[in-house]
C-alpha cells in the first residue's frame, strides 16, 4: 500500500502561518490521491551547460531578431500585411530581406525587391515577365546593380506576395538576396564565350548557387558575404573586392611538385567599403575541388563571425583576429584534402590578364565561337524602362540565343550573335538609348540607388551621375578609358574607393544641400588601389566644374599617354590639389 505523503517536517521555520495552511492542504490533497513521493523517480544529474558562442544578452539586435522567429517564417505575417497593406513592424523589416525585399521608409512607402540571378546570366523569357511586374505592380523601373543583378522598385506591401510568385514561376529567385546572407555570386560577364579565358566558370557558379539556395546552412551568416569567380578572360570580374575572390591561374610546369595544369587561386577579405582589397590566401585549388573549398570557408566565417558587433561581423575581421594561417588551419578541418599552398611569387604560375583597353564590356568582340560575337550596351548608371527589357529581350532573341548577361559595370551583353547581324543589332540598341559605342567618359559611370530610394544615401547619386556625365561629355574629351563612381553614403554600394574618381555623398551647405567628397587614383586587378581624398564636401551644383578642371589639369600635367590611374598615384595629394585647382 501506498505511504501518505506529509507535510515539510518543519514548515514553520521558513513558511508563514498562511503559507503552512496552504501547503498542508496541497500536501493532504496529494496524499489523498493516492501518490507519494516515493512514486518519483529522482531527477537525472545535472551537465554543467557547455558555451555555444556569445549570450542572448550579448548578441546584437538583429541576432536576436533572427533568433526570436526565422525570418523565412515570417512569410506568413507577409502575407498578412499584404491583405491590409500594412507596413511592416520593425522586426518585419529585417526579416523580410531574406525574401529580397527591403522597406524603403523613410524615404518611400513601399518595397525595392533585388534578386539572385548567378553569374548574371538571364534569358529572354526572364526578362519579359520582369518587365511585366514592373509595369503591372512598380514604377515601371529596373535597376542593374553592382552584383550582375536586377533589383525592382516601388512595392506596396499588398502587392509583395505576387511580386515573389511571378518572380519564382519564370525561374527566377529573391530567396536570400539581402540581409545576413550570401549575395549573388558574381564571374565574368562573357564566360564560356570569351576567346581569352582559361576556364569557364559557370559550371561553377550555378553548382555552388543551387547549394547555397537549397541549404538552410547558409541563411544564418554574421552579416553579408560576397563571392566572385574569375576565369581569367578579357573582361574582370573584380574578384579582389569580395569577402572570397578565386581567379583562374596556369601552372606551367611540375615545379615544387605540382601537376601543370589550370587552377585557381583565392583571394580573401575585400570589403571595398572598408577599403581593403582581398588578400592574396597563398593557396591555389584544382577546379574539381574549388566549391568544397568555398564551402568550408563559409563555415568558417559561420562559426567564427562576430555576432555581438555589427560593425566587425564582416569575414575581413575574422582573417585580422585569426590571420591567413589560422583561417587556413581551421578550412582544412572541415576538407577532405590538404591545401596546396604556392607562394604570391612563384614563377610557375601564368594568369591571362589584360591591361585596361578601353571598357571591354561595351562594343563588339568575337567569341570562342567561330563566326560569333557578344555586342555589349551600355545602360546609363544601369537604370531601364519595362519598356526598354521587353525590347532587350526581343532583341536577344531575334540575333543572339535569348540570353542576356549583366555585368558589375551595370551594363548587358547579348551573346551569339552573328557577326554579320552585329552592326544591326547594336543600331537597335542605340535606338533604345543603349550604345554600344565605348565612351572613354560615358561608358564609365557607375551609381548606386542614392535617396530617391534609399535612406541611408545623402544625395541623388543616379540623377547626379546623369547630369555630369552629359555635362563632361560636352566639355572633356579623352584619350583613355576613366571610371567615375557615384556612392551616396559609406556603405560604398557603387565601389566608390576604386573608381579613377570616386564620389561619396554628403549633406553641405548649398542650393540643393548634397555634395560629395571626391576621391582619385582607386583601381582594381592589374591597378588595385583604394583611392585618395583630395576635396571634402563639393557642392552638387559646383561638382561639374570641379570634375572638369581635374580633368583638363590632368591632361595638361601628365607624361605621354599616361593614365589617369597612373597620373594619380605618381603624386601626393597636395600635389594633385595643387594641379587641380590650377586648372581652373
Amino acid at each position: 500500500m501506498m505511504t501518505a505523503l506529509a507535510a515539510p517536517s518543519s514548515p514553520g521555520k521558513d513558511f508563514s502561518p498562511e503559507q503552512q495552511r496552504y501547503l498542508e492542504g496541497f500536501f493532504a490533497g496529494i496524499s489523498a490521491g493516492g501518490i507519494s513521493f516515493g512514486d518519483l523517480s529522482s531527477p537525472p544529474a545535472a551537465k554543467a551547460p557547455i558555451p555555444e558562442g556569445p549570450s542572448l544578452e550579448d548578441l546584437t539586435k538583429e541576432e536576436r531578431i533572427k533568433r526570436e522567429l526565422h525570418p523565412f517564417d515570417a512569410i506568413e505575417q507577409l502575407v498578412m500585411d499584404a491583405r491590409w497593406n500594412a507596413k511592416p513592424e520593425p522586426e518585419s523589416v529585417f526579416r523580410y530581406k531574406w525574401n529580397g525585399l527591403f522597406w524603403l521608409n523613410p524615404v518611400k512607402d513601399g518595397y525595392m525587391c533585388r534578386l539572385r540571378i548567378p553569374g548574371g546570366v538571364v534569358k529572354s523569357y526572364q526578362l519579359r515577365e520582369l518587365a511585366a511586374i514592373a509595369s503591372d505592380l512598380t514604377t515601371g523601373y529596373i535597376q542593374i546593380t553592382t552584383r550582375n543583378n536586377f533589383q525592382i522598385r516601388l512595392i506596396e506591401p499588398k502587392n509583395c506576395p505576387e511580386v515573389l510568385r511571378r518572380i519564382q514561376s519564370c525561374g527566377l529567385h529573391s530567396k536570400g538576396a539581402g540581409a545576413d546572407n550570401i549575395r549573388n555570386i558574381t564571374m565574368n560577364p562573357c564566360a564560356g564565350y570569351d576567346p581569352h579565358e582559361l576556364i569557364d566558370v559557370r559550371p561553377l557558379v550555378n553548382e555552388l548557387a543551387t547549394l547555397i539556395i537549397a541549404s538552410k546552412e547558409f541563411y544564418d551568416l554574421p552579416r553579408k558575404f560576397n563571392i566572385a569567380y574569375d576565369g581569367g578572360g578579357l573582361i574582370s570580374a573584380v574578384e579582389d573586392t569580395n569577402d572570397i575572390g578565386a581567379s583562374a591561374v596556369r601552372i606551367l610546369d611540375d615545379g615544387d611538385g605540382i601537376e601543370p595544369g589550370i587552377y585557381f587561386r583565392i583571394a580573401l577579405g575585400g570589403v571595398t567599403g572598408h577599403q581593403t582589397f582581398a588578400s592574396d590566401w597563398g593557396v591555389i585549388v584544382k577546379p574539381e575541388q574549388l566549391n568544397d573549398v568555398m564551402v568550408a570557408l563559409l563555415r568558417v566565417f559561420i562559426k567564427h563571425g562576430d555576432r555581438t558587433n555589427r560593425k566587425k561581423a564582416r569575414f575581413k575581421y575574422v582573417i585580422e583576429g585569426m590571420g591567413l594561417e589560422g583561417v587556413m588551419a581551421e578550412t582544412e578541418k572541415l576538407l577532405p584534402f590538404k591545401l596546396t599552398r604556392l607562394a604570391p611569387t612563384s614563377p610557375i604560375q601564368e594568369k591571362r590578364s589584360f591591361s585596361q583597353q578601353g571598357h571591354s564590356h561595351v562594343g563588339t568582340y568575337p567569341q570562342k565561337q567561330e563566326g560569333l560575337v557578344y555586342v555589349g550596351a551600355s545602360v546609363p548608371v544601369g537604370q531601364l524602362t519595362a519598356r526598354q527589357l521587353e525590347r532587350v529581350a526581343d532583341l536577344a532573341e531575334s540575333y543572339g540565343s535569348g540570353e542576356v548577361r549583366l555585368t558589375v559595370w551595370q551594363n548587358l551583353i547579348i551573346p551569339n550573335v552573328k557577326a554579320a547581324y552585329a552592326a544591326t543589332l547594336a543600331k537597335s540598341l542605340r535606338k533604345l538609348g543603349l550604345p554600344c559605342e565605348q565612351s572613354n567618359l560615358k561608358s564609365g559611370f557607375v551609381a548606386c540607388t542614392g535617396n530617391r530610394y534609399c535612406k541611408f544615401a545623402a544625395t541623388d547619386t543616379k540623377g547626379h551621375a546623369i547630369a555630369i556625365m552629359e555635362y563632361l561629355d560636352k566639355r572633356v574629351k579623352l584619350d583613355k578609358p576613366i571610371n567615375i563612381h557615384f556612392t551616396g553614403c559609406a556603405h560604398s554600394c557603387a565601389q566608390h574607393f576604386m573608381g579613377d574618381i570616386g564620389l561619396l555623398g554628403t549633406k553641405v551647405k548649398s542650393e540643393s544641400g548634397e555634395g560629395y567628397h571626391i576621391t582619385v587614383g582607386g583601381g582594381f586587378g592589374e591597378n588595385r588601389k583604394i583611392g585618395r581624398q583630395i576635396f571634402s564636401g563639393v557642392p552638387f551644383e559646383s561638382l561639374g566644374s570641379t570634375l572638369e578642371t581635374m580633368l583638363k589639369g590632368f591632361q595638361q600635367k601628365r607624361e605621354g599617354e599616361e593614365s589617369f590611374h597612373s597620373f594619380c598615384n605618381r603624386h601626393t595629394v597636395g600635389q594633385l590639389q595643387e594641379i587641380f585647382c590650377e586648372a581652373a
